[in-house]
């Protein structure tokens, strides 16, 4: 399993490959910065692909779109002691329901990539009652997004592959122990993006 989650660091999501130029994963053609991601159900991993191959490989069973739902979670109800049941040695972290592993995943990011954390799952279900709209998260393709490090909790719901990128980002960032200023200011960029996209949904 923990295998399978390595890969699924999609190769860190990096900005760029080392060319400089990143391709599409089924036909190698150049992509834009911005472009579409596929799930790999079997190999569990994330794949780059163009729009035609996103279109294409997304209609067979092996793979599977990334999700689109992008909602910022304004009245998210998460109290300190519920947040130390579920076990995250930080304050920053993703949740998604694996279809391999049969469960819901808790990640957080790290100077090695996405590290997994032993989740009590009685709270998690605690947590899931508290809050209807994370009730139907689709699995493997979009998870919860949490951020309490920032003076403001921040809570969404994100395609699995921004979360990724999340990890890709500190990682670039980090310094020393814990991270740095510098990491600390991109993650709140980063929400602070997250949180306008979604209400600009």
């Amino acid at each position: 399993m923990i295998g399978r989650l390595r890969r699924l660091q999609m190769r860190e999501l990096s900005p760029l490959a080392e060319s400089g130029i990143e391709r599409c994963e089924f036909c190698s053609v150049d992509l834009a910065s911005s472009h579409r991601h596929v799930l790999d159900v079997e190999q569990r991993s994330i794949l780059c692909a163009c729009e035609s191959c996103f279109v294409r490989a997304s209609g067979e069973a092996r793979y599977r779109p990334t999700g689109q739902r992008l909602l910022w979670l304004e009245n998210f109800r998460l109290s300190d002691e519920l947040w130390a049941r579920l076990s995250i040695p930080v304050g920053l972290a993703f949740f998604f329901h694996s279809s391999a592993a049969g469960a819901v995943i808790a990640l957080y990011p790290s100077p090695l990539g996405a590290t997994e954390s032993q989740l009590d799952l009685a709270a998690w279900e605690e947590l899931r009652a508290a809050n209807p709209q994370i009730q139907r998260l689709e699995p493997d393709a979009e998870a919860l997004l949490v951020n309490r490090d920032s003076e403001i909790a921040g809570y969404a719901i994100v395609p699995i592959d921004r979360c990724y990128e999340l990890v890709g980002l500190l990682k670039t960032k980090w310094e020393g122990i814990s991270g740095g200023a510098e990491a600390e200011r991109a993650v709140d960029e980063f929400f602070a993006s997250i949180q306008t996209e979604a209400r600009s949904v």
